[in-house]
């Protein structure tokens, strides 16, 4: 068989590997299978998101902890790039996070709009992830029932970045502290400087613009 045959064949397994446990990961946030969600994550890895930054057995417990409380995400995510670097890859996808909130005594869907990134490493012939973040690009409140009317004192959101207001309004609301320096589309360095790290990490010089 030619090399050349032989690598993309090898590379593509890889990247259906890496592809299922990314959607492994998510769909077991969403299904409440906590079990297979920590598997997914390597010992030494680390999330940083919204309302959390820790290691990733850490996240599963406060995904646990999230749901407990009745903060019930899900996501809708878009198709998966990965970028292989032999043992090494850099994942990447835009997804939409769905939370149910309830304000003023009215229902409504908060929807955050991200891309989201995974650092994932093989150890022992299996894929794990190192690492997750995400960058954040906007977010926004709908009412599953047409004409309600939802007010907000501009002054409560000023406090907080316009590509994850609303999402840091509601958590700020569950008693979650959001962290105000996530990398997003209003802050171009702060994304820049996290695709330097991570595809760093990886080796990798085809830096996302």
């Amino acid at each position: 068989m030619d090399s050349a045959w032989q690598k993309e064949i090898i590379d593509s397994a890889d990247i259906t590997a890496i592809t299922q446990l990314i959607v492994r990961e998510r769909e077991s946030r969403d299904l409440g299978r906590w079990q297979r969600m920590r598997d997914c994550f390597w010992p030494d890895s680390h999330v940083r998101v919204s309302w959390f930054r820790g290691s990733g057995a850490d996240f599963v417990n406060g995904s646990m902890d999230m749901a407990r409380r009745g903060v019930l995400a899900k996501h809708r995510l878009g198709p998966i790039l990965v970028n292989l670097a032999g043992d090494r890859a850099v994942a990447s996808l835009s997804g939409i996070i769905d939370i149910p909130t309830r304000l003023q005594n009215m229902d409504f869907t908060l929807s955050s709009h991200t891309r989201f990134l995974y650092r994932v490493e093989r150890r022992e012939r299996r894929w794990g992830i190192i690492s997750f973040d995400a960058i954040y690009m906007r977010d926004e409140l709908t009412s599953p029932i047409p004409g309600q009317a939802l007010k907000i004192d501009p002054e409560e959101l000023k406090r907080f970045r316009s590509t994850y207001r609303m999402l840091a309004y509601c958590l700020t609301l569950q008693n979650y502290e959001v962290d105000p320096d996530l990398a997003g589309e209003d802050r171009p360095e702060l994304v820049q400087a996290l695709n330097q790290e991570l595809y760093g990490w990886a080796g990798l010089d085809d830096l996302p613009r």
